[in-house]
């Protein structure tokens, strides 16, 4: 098919049944020959292609003699008439057991509606049970039967018919035959069509639909800008719950920087270079390397389905986005055929991308799921649909889940979900960059203070839970500055304070007595004061005795090295997490239950420095200690084991205390600070905190 038709080349007037004729001559040759050799055929098409397929086969074969009898309910002349006030399916039922079991003249059996025999989820009907008989009674007679795709068929009727054609939408090589000069006029300002350019807003679009979707575009010949015209192509296209999204990938979602260049290099740019090639075989090979299936994976909140309408944006695609619980049916075959019916109509309406949020509802590992079953039949559906996509079908599925390792492997497999993309977490620069969208969107005028605040102030834990800041809280809190902003009638740019406000005014925390807040905040302070003379112990962000998620915490800043952990940084974490307990009992001769966390955490590191990586010293020597089937610890490594771990957690706890009592004063002077502040940013700890050299400490501890 060429790239760009002239206008003349396009046909001047073009009926309906011209059109089919145009869209489908291969379909329809095999249709007829099939016919001619006696063999049964069904049709999968819409409902209204159905009549004038009939037609395009039915003038082909009449010319040879052969006759057709039409079964869609209404009055035929030459058989016997049906009692008055039957329903349409009876009345199709007594036509059927009239022409099987009656003398009427050699025919060929035209069963319009063969959907209409069956429940929606494929069961049968009673008509259907009194049907099948007749269908398998007589092995002469010829039958051409038709299926809306929206609809199952039993297998028993399914399998009469040896012969299947399936017509879905336009083949992209037909296109150019399927529109008027007229019509290309308001498609372009050259005199010409780009099959290729409509294609991407049609390809799901059946010859007759599209052709009445053609003769009702609007708009002035020749225009200078053919996007509205395309637009209400698109429109007319949408089906169902298919929506056509507006989200700029750049300018509506902030940050992740990585995920967005991944998506564009892998898919939009791929997808961009194939419309600007300039020969169809060059293009059939980059459609052969478009995955069409992707997994958008990381934790809840973090924008993977606004990814998905992002790349729909970019691509000029609807979206559909369905939850696996809300497929999920108690009937038998019912979740199969909701499945089934949101592919079709997302066939419908391609460009398309089905955005199956929480996929791991019903997509986990077979063998894995203790529910009914039924997952395992919607898995093998959701298998067979995405199997059965056609290269130049611009259809994609994304499937969002929380738990990428719990997915069945069958779908991980090339050709399937074989695109992971992961969404993490925002981190600093994405959170400033999502706040500041927000921010312009919700017209909330932060201060520059304000926002850096929020930016640092969201790296905690969310209050009262445990998990990070995602996109949607970030998201929430700037909503509730929006709510604050209007409640106030605020004319003033929004300060630290109004985000504070925002972020734990409602929040439940953790009450602290008087003396109670004394310890936490000794047992913090103690931490800080040893991070700051552990060399290698990064910088500290943030402390807090507000009780949000835990009493109080430490917070340092990311690492520079984030990927490598070397011994002595293992050996500084230890010693910190000993500051605590250490303060407390330099500061109260006693110590509190709440050492607990940090003596586990302590204490998992030393017996990772000497179990897995070699470093517990001579005794138990450079190798990894584990116990297996056949080789077992002995029991005086077991022994060698515990006394490496006891030594490096007691040298880095006598560590601790030696630098909390050379600076007991700065110890009560921080926790002070903590108790009056009950939050220590960056900024107040530099003028509370002395400043240290860590170069310094790294050149005495050599």
């Amino acid at each position: 098919m060429s790239l760009v038709i002239k206008e003349e080349a396009l046909p001047v007037e073009l009926s309906a049944f011209s059109a089919v004729e145009a869209a489908y001559p291969q379909e329809i040759a095999r249709i007829t020959d099939s016919l001619r050799r006696g063999l049964p055929v069904l049709v999968e098409a819409e409902k209204e292609l159905t009549p004038y397929l009939y037609k395009c086969v039915r003038d082909r074969l009449k010319k040879e003699g052969r006759n057709f009898l039409y079964l869609d309910g209404r009055p035929i002349t030459d058989m016997p008439q049906p009692q008055p006030g039957m329903g349409l399916v009876a009345t199709i039922v007594f036509y059927l057991r009239e022409a099987v079991r009656g003398a009427v003249a050699e025919r060929i059996l035209v069963l319009p509606h063969l959907d209409l025999l069956t429940t929606s989820v494929g069961g049968l009907t009673s008509e259907a049970r009194e049907v099948i008989p007749l269908l398998y009674e007589n092995p002469d007679l010829v039958y051409l039967g038709f299926k809306d795709p929206s609809f199952p068929l039993p297998k028993v009727i399914e399998n009469l018919f040896p012969r299947r054609e399936s017509l879905l939408g336009v083949a992209r090589d037909r296109l150019g035959s399927l529109v008027t000069q007229r019509e290309s006029r308001k498609l372009s300002n050259e005199r010409s069509l780009k099959p290729y350019q409509l294609y991407k807003q049609v390809s799901g679009v059946n010859a007759v639909r599209l052709r009445r979707m053609l003769s009702t575009i609007t708009g002035e010949d020749y225009p200078t800008d053919s996007k509205p015209a395309y637009h209400q192509l698109r429109q007319a296209t949408l089906v169902g719950q298919l929506t056509l999204p507006d989200v700029d990938l750049q300018k509506d979602i902030g940050g992740y920087a990585k995920v967005k260049d991944r998506l564009n290099k892998e898919i939009l740019d791929v997808l961009a270079m194939k419309d600007s090639l300039a020969d169809e075989t060059s293009m059939k090979k980059v459609e052969g390397l478009i995955p069409r299936g992707m997994i958008f994976w990381g934790p809840p909140g973090t924008g993977k389905t606004l990814f998905a309408k992002a790349m729909a944006t970019s691509l000029g695609a609807a979206v559909t986005i369905v939850s696996g619980p809300e497929l999920k049916s108690k009937w038998v075959g019912e979740s199969e055929e909701n499945l089934r019916q949101v592919f079709t109509r997302a066939r419908q309406a391609a460009p398309a991308i089905i955005v199956f949020d929480e996929l791991d509802s019903f997509a986990t590992a077979r063998g894995t799921y203790q529910g009914s079953g039924v997952e395992h039949s919607m898995v093998n559906q959701l298998l067979t649909e995405m199997d059965g996509f056609r290269k130049d079908e611009l259809v994609f599925v994304v499937g969002t889940t929380n738990f990428v390792e719990s997915l069945d492997p069958a779908l991980l497999r090339p050709g399937r979900f074989e695109f992971h993309l992961q969404v993490p977490y925002p981190n600093t620069e994405d959170r400033k960059s999502i706040l500041s969208i927000y921010d312009q969107k919700l017209e909330l005028d932060l201060s520059p203070r304000a926002l850096e605040y929020a930016v640092k102030r969201t790296g905690d834990f969310v209050e009262g839970q445990n998990t990070p800041y995602s996109g949607d809280h970030l998201q929430a809190l700037c909503r509730a500055l929006a709510r604050a902003r209007l409640r106030e009638k605020r004319t003033t740019p929004l300060e630290i304070e109004d985000v504070e406000k925002a972020l734990s005014s409602w929040a439940e925390r953790k009450k602290l007595n008087p003396q109670e807040e004394k310890v936490v905040a000794t047992h913090e302070a103690g931490h800080a004061v040893v991070s700051l003379f552990c060399p290698n112990s990064p910088p500290i962000d943030r402390i807090s005795i507000l009780g949000d998620f835990a009493a109080g915490y430490v917070r340092h800043s990311e690492p520079v090295n984030k990927t490598v952990k070397t011994f002595k940084q293992m050996r500084d974490d230890i010693c910190v997490f000993f500051g605590g307990r250490e303060a407390e009992a330099l500061i109260f001769q006693d110590i509190s239950v709440g050492c607990a966390g940090d003596l586990n955490m302590a204490t998992d590191i030393a017996r990772s420095l000497v179990e897995d990586y070699g470093m517990g010293g001579e005794a138990v020597g450079v190798r990894r200690v584990e116990s297996t089937p056949n080789d077992p610890i002995s029991e005086s490594m077991k022994s060698h084991v515990d006394r490496a771990v006891n030594e490096i957690l007691e040298a880095e706890r006598q560590r601790a205390a030696s630098i909390l009592a050379a600076n007991r004063a700065l110890i009560i002077s921080l926790r002070d600070l903590l108790i009056e502040k009950k939050v220590l940013d960056t900024e107040t700890l530099a003028g509370a905190l002395p400043k240290t050299d860590k170069s310094d400490l790294v050149a005495k501890e050599r």
